[in-house]
């Protein structure tokens, strides 16, 4: 689905963009998180981005998606070089201190992988072993304070982690559920496999700068595509089933 570019004036709510280009917001995307966001044919698709879209749709935003690293997506938000953030962003206490986020619009948490033929199990096998994971994420978070057994392979991007594991060197990898899931049906060739239980369920939220004016919108056109059917049937499009299912 390409970016939506739409004519109608923004009002007060381009007054708060602090970046260089005043006619349009800019928001900032993940490299490259599939099902949410992630490059196709030369344009950014997935779940988020079909989602912001039609927010802002509904409340006549222009805007620019602007892809980065997620480890400089928070900063970005704090120094106003960028307006919004998609990027599966776990609502968090520390990060609530910092930026502002939206209400939550997808529950996920973490899930193992590792090679098919593999004897983990479940977390408690990770004793000893070696655990690939994305920098900077509430996965590598979690896994510092509870896997203390296990050797942890921090790496810059998700791919690093994967490739790690699909070619023995580590032996397993975590991450966001949908993410694990989404890796396996479409990438996974039948050589990986999730495993035990998911970890640690928590929301997503849209991000944005401290204050910003923004949010009150966002919310209010989330909670209409809740009620209108257009959530569900993003979610189908993406995840093929219905919310809760």
């Amino acid at each position: 689905m390409k970016t939506r570019i739409l004519c109608a004036a923004m009002g007060a709510s381009l007054a708060f963009a602090t970046t260089a280009f005043a006619d349009k917001l800019i928001v900032a995307t993940d490299t490259a998180f599939v099902p949410f966001e992630f490059m196709k044919d030369g344009e950014y698709v997935g779940f988020d981005i079909d989602m912001w879209a039609a927010i802002a749709e509904d409340n006549g935003w222009e805007y620019e998606l602007r892809p980065m690293d997620f480890s400089g997506i928070i900063p970005a938000l704090q120094t106003n070089q960028v307006d919004v953030a998609l990027a599966g962003i776990t609502i968090r206490p520390d990060r609530e201190e910092v930026i502002d986020f939206s209400d939550g619009y997808y529950d996920s948490g973490f899930t193992l992988m590792v090679p098919v033929g593999s004897d983990i199990e479940t977390t408690d096998d990770l004793a000893g072993r070696t655990l690939a994971l994305r920098m900077g994420t509430s996965a590598a978070d979690y896994a510092q304070e509870h896997f203390t057994e296990t050797e942890l392979r921090l790496l810059p991007n998700i791919d690093n982690a994967y490739l790690e594991l699909r070619t023995g060197r580590v032996d397993a990898a975590m991450h966001d559920t949908p993410n694990v899931l989404y890796y396996i049906a479409t990438a996974g060739d039948g050589e990986v496999k999730a495993v035990g239980e998911q970890m640690m369920a928590h929301e997503y939220g849209i991000g944005f700068p401290k204050g910003s004016p923004l949010v009150e919108d966002v919310n209010a056109s989330l909670a209409a595509m809740r009620e209108d059917g257009r959530y569900d049937a993003i979610y189908e499009t993406w995840f093929g089933t219905q919310p809760g299912q």
